[in-house]
This record gives structure tokens, C-alpha cells and sequence, in this order.
């Protein structure tokens, strides 16, 4: 687009006499606020923005290509060029004196020696999409307006045909991003994607989903890793509004911090060295549809007020692009942290915490719902059957007794695990386990529920206890006392941790 509008005034200046030539295009009046014609725009809805300028000017330190002039808004059927756009008629002046009303600078007309003006509509299909002008140093007669006429259909034309082309690169580098996410699902995907289970724990979180779905709202998902946290966000997706739109998903865990921005709103030509072409965001290939931010927590802070932004306005900026993008996107969020613990620690914004979980849904660990261990193997177990080649292999009940008394400290993920490797190892029709009989029942790692009680042992209190304190003193470079210093972090008096330290057996504290 940016090619056809600068080869379109560049051959117009060319032309014998022209001394500027400018190119205005109709889209949405998105700059009201700024721009300096407001008091005299009738709506406040569209106008004429400019879009291309070049120029002869007599001083060669003057720059005509500038786009940021007083003129380079005007509201539709405001002004000479603003009526153009509003009625489609072309407009030819000659009066260039102080006198005439039509000229806004008439000092500059004169010093320039213009003599006439000529605007044509720009017209694709009986619709305005913008305006065509020359200012000439030559008298402009019937013959050279009526050419200027056949011009501007022609760069009509040109301008929708580059904004054709444009639409189209822009929907294939959003199916290139799509089609990137699908291929990561596909890499993750152990035994598909559905969601098995008959528990209690498990009805209760579905009916939860069905309920939320409709509505549109921000979920936030909580639960240990592996436990289904992406198949929740799945479910929410597939009974929304939004099931025939694009499901994306972000692993914030697994993007380079310095990539974050780029991941996420994508980049404009030329932004960076090695920025060859646009780039789509993932928040604009989720247009529509739902975006899933896996592992949300581990977003870097500076980028959460971004984040933030998207999620009450629905607006983003790519990087390197000054203009603002509108997208309909569904946030369904999901982590494994305790975020109220990191808002408390500053790791987390408190407004950005508030606007996801407006709608938490808690999936419970696999060792709290044995019930649906055996189903889940037994889906597993065809899974991996179809996937290998092998012929079909079933479990004994004492198998599934083995397996509903582990206490699968990886969750639903470390399951379809086994039952792989258990397919792999089978022989005789039988499916062949190895399990870790000694293997720790593990602590809860996500957010418990919130009518849920948790009761700690002695030694796994004093073991946390210890892990917590030593995680503050490795954040504070060993220092107990001042800003920053691991009291502060944990919100004791530094004497009282002093004399915890030692209890712990930590070592010599830094002071």
C-alpha cells in the first residue's frame, strides 16, 4: 500500500508545473482528540487522513513527504478537500489571492508562485475512499483536469487492489501464526484432547465451565501442572460464543523475555533489524476467537500494564508501528503459581491479578479424584495402541488398583506417560506398568479450593518454611536488613528472621 500511494504523488509531482501533489484516504476518525479541525467536524465518525505527499518545493531544505502537517486530517465535508470526499465531485480553483476563502495559506501560495488547485475524488466502485489534490504553478485547464480525473480512477483502483493484497498477507500471517499453535498442540497432544472423568471433583468443575462459557468472561484456571488445565480452557472455549473462531495458545513460560512483546502483538516492517515484513501477534490471530495464556504468571511485569490494556480496551500497537488495532479476543488464563501470593511480593500487578480471575476455576490434582484414574488409563491405553500400531491391549483390575493407589505426583500429564510406555513394554495382550512404589504423595503446588481444607504435617510445614526463607535470601543477595532485603520480602521484622535463620540451620546470615 505504502508503494502504490508514494508512486501515485511522485508521478503526479513529476508532471509539468505541479508543484505538490497529496493523497487523502477515508478511515475511521480514531484522532478526534488530537486533531486540530475537531470544532469544525459535523460527526466526529470518519475523515480524510493523509496518506501520501510529494513536492517541488523552491527552498531544497523544505520536506513535502511529511504526513504530520496542519493538514493532514480533514473531516468530511469540512474545507475544499473535505467536501471532495463528502460529495465526490472534483473541485478546480484559480483564485490563489488573500482574498479567496478556499486557500488556507495564501502567503504560501504566493511564495511558491501556485497559480491553481485541482482535487479529484478517488472512487472504487461507486463508493468515495478518498481524495486526490495538486497544487500547480501552472494554470490547470479542462483538458488537465479532465486527465487528473482519468488519473484518480486509476489510482483508485490501485489503492483497493493494495488493500486487497494487504488483507490477504495479513490473513495468511495470521494463518501462519494459527497454523504454528496447531503444530504445537499436535507436538503436546499424549492421548488427545478429551476430557474423561466421572468424579465429583470433576463434575463440579465442568458444570462450572458450562456455566461460564456463554458468558464471555475472563477465566483464570488454577491447578498443579499436568493436571488439565488447557483441556479446561478448551472446554470453555468449544461451549462459547466464540467455538467457530481460532483457539490460541501461549506458553508465557517458554517465550524469551525479550520476545514477550513481539509474541504477543506482533511487529511492524522495519521495527528491528531482520524485521523484513509485518509479523501477526497472537492476540490478532486470536481475533474472534479465545487466546489461552498458559502459565500466566510468568509474564514479565513490564509487560502486564500491555497486557492489561488489551484486556479493558481491546486495543493493541504492534511493536514499531505508532497506530492503534482493535481485537475481539477472549482471555483465558491459566497457571500452577500461587498469583495472590506473587501480588503480595510485587511480582504481579493487582489490577491486571483482579481482571483475570474475575471467574476462577480450580481443577483438582489427579491423586484428589482416584475415580477417574481407571477411565483416563483405559482412554489412554487406545490412544497409544492406535498410535503404535499395536493391537489392542487392556488392563487387568489389579492393574487399575495399582494405578488408582499411586499418587501421581505429574498429574494427568505423567499418566498418559505410563500408559504410554506401559503399551510400548506390553506383551500378551496385557499392557506392562512400572510405577515407583516409594514415590512421595506430593504437596499441593497450585491454589487450593477455596472450601477446601489443607492440613500440613509438622515437617512439611518446617521443610516449607525453610524453602520459602531460603528463596528470600537468594532474592536479596543475602541481605536481611533494608529495602529489598529478605524481611522486607517476607513482610517480618528482620530480628525475628535473624533468629529464624539460625533455627533453620540457613548459615550466617548477610545482615
Amino acid at each position: 500500500m505504502d508503494v502504490v500511494l508514494e508512486r501515485i504523488v511522485k508521478v503526479l509531482a513529476a508532471q509539468e508545473g505541479v508543484a505538490l501533489a497529496r493523497v487523502w484516504l477515508i478511515d475511521d476518525g480514531d484522532v478526534c482528540a488530537a486533531c486540530r479541525m475537531r470544532p469544525e467536524c459535523p460527526d466526529q465518525t470518519r475523515c480524510l487522513h493523509l496518506a501520501a505527499s510529494a513536492g517541488n518545493p523552491f527552498d531544497p531544505t523544505q520536506r513535502w513527504d511529511r504526513l504530520d502537517g496542519d493538514f493532514r486530517r480533514f473531516p468530511l465535508g469540512v474545507r475544499k478537500v473535505g467536501k471532495v470526499g463528502a460529495t465526490g465531485t472534483g473541485i478546480l480553483l484559480h483564485d490563489m489571492s488573500e482574498r479567496s476563502t478556499w486557500i488556507a495559506h495564501p502567503d504560501w501560495a504566493r511564495r511558491e508562485g501556485i497559480r491553481s488547485f485541482a482535487a479529484q475524488p478517488l472512487v472504487f466502485r461507486s463508493e468515495v475512499v478518498g481524495v486526490l489534490a495538486v497544487f500547480s504553478r501552472s494554470r490547470v485547464d479542462a483538458a488537465a483536469f479532465a486527465w487528473l480525473r482519468a488519473f484518480a480512477d486509476h489510482a483508485a483502483v490501485a489503492i483497493a487492489n493494495a488493500r486487497a493484497f494487504e488483507e490477504i498477507l495479513h490473513l495468511r500471517a495470521r494463518l501462519e501464526v494459527e497454523n504454528a499453535c496447531l503444530r504445537e498442540d499436535a507436538k503436546g497432544a499424549l492421548g488427545g484432547g478429551d476430557i474423561v472423568g466421572t468424579s465429583p471433583a470433576l463434575s463440579k468443575v465442568l458444570a462450572q465451565v458450562d456455566l461460564v462459557a456463554p458468558a464471555d468472561a475472563t477465566v483464570l484456571v488454577l491447578g498443579e501442572s499436568g493436571s488439565g488445565k488447557e483441556l479446561v480452557a478448551h472446554r470453555v472455549h468449544e461451549r462459547s460464543r466464540r467455538a467457530a473462531g481460532p483457539f490460541i495458545r501461549v506458553n508465557c513460560a517458554a517465550i524469551p523475555r525479550d520476545l514477550f512483546e513481539i509474541e504477543f502483538f506482533g511487529h511492524a516492517k522495519g521495527a528491528f533489524t531482520g524485521a523484513v515484513k509485518d509479523r501477526v501477534g497472537r492476540f490478532e490471530a486470536a481475533d474472534g476467537g479465545t487466546i489461552f495464556l498458559d502459565e500466566i504468571g510468568e509474564i514479565p511485569l513490564e509487560l502486564q500494564g500491555k497486557l492489561l490494556r488489551v484486556l479493558q480496551e481491546g486495543e493493541l500497537e504492534r511493536v514499531g508501528e505508532a497506530r492503534s488495532r482493535r481485537v475481539d479476543v477472549r482471555v483465558v488464563a491459566a497457571t500452577n503459581r500461587h498469583l495472590a501470593r506473587d501480588v503480595a511480593a510485587g511480582r504481579f500487578r493487582e489490577d491486571l491479578y483482579f481482571r483475570l480471575s474475575v471467574f476462577p476455576i480450580v481443577v483438582p490434582p489427579l491423586r484428589d479424584r482416584p475415580a477417574d484414574v481407571a477411565p483416563l488409563a483405559e482412554h489412554f491405553l487406545r490412544g497409544a495402541c492406535a498410535r503404535l500400531g499395536r493391537p489392542a491391549l487392556r488392563f487387568s483390575a489389579r492393574d487399575l488398583r495399582a494405578l488408582e493407589r499411586y499418587p501421581w505426583p505429574g498429574n494427568v500429564r505423567e499418566l498418559a506417560s505410563v500408559v504410554e510406555r506401559a503399551a510400548i513394554l506390553g506383551r500378551d495382550g496385557r499392557p506392562r506398568i512400572e510405577l515407583d512404589p516409594a514415590a512421595p504423595r506430593p504437596a499441593s503446588s497450585g491454589p487450593p479450593s477455596p472450601d477446601e481444607e489443607v492440613i500440613i504435617p509438622a515437617a512439611e510445614w518446617r521443610r516449607r518454611e525453610r524453602a520459602n526463607v531460603a528463596a528470600a535470601l537468594r532474592r536479596a543477595g543475602g541481605r536481611i536488613y533494608g529495602p529489598g532485603g529478605a524481611a522486607e520480602l517476607l513482610g517480618v521484622p528482620p530480628t525475628t528472621l535473624v533468629s529464624r535463620v539460625k533455627a533453620l540451620g540457613l548459615g550466617k546470615p548477610a545482615g
